[in-house]
């Protein structure tokens, strides 16, 4: 692996073990049946397309080289931070108990 994309694979195996956190999160509020008393389903559902967005970002820039591929890692980068603040919020709403 050369030197211009060392952060894609990490960024790949977050956002991926992420995604999946958040499709336990949504799946657990539709179970308690819990979804449409809270926002934290459509926090989770944005979080979840970032996530996505990111993993594919990311893995593109593993497959490519040159300029395209440090673009994409950027991009990967910049929107993981986007679905982690969006996976923050929810922790934070689940924390002050407002799935009530």
């Amino acid at each position: 692996m050369d030197q211009q994309n060392e952060k894609s694979p990490h960024i790949l195996n977050a956002s991926s073990n992420l995604l999946g956190i958040c499709f336990i999160v949504l799946t657990s509020l539709k179970l308690l049946d819990k979804s449409q008393k809270t926002i934290i389903d459509e926090i989770t559902i944005f979080a979840i397309i970032f996530f996505m967005a990111s993993c594919i970002c990311s893995f593109l820039s593993i497959r490519r080289q040159g300029k395209s591929s440090r673009l994409l890692e950027t991009i990967a980068d910049i929107v993981f931070i986007g679905g982690l603040s969006l996976l923050f919020i929810t922790a934070i709403l689940f924390s002050l108990n407002l799935i009530a």
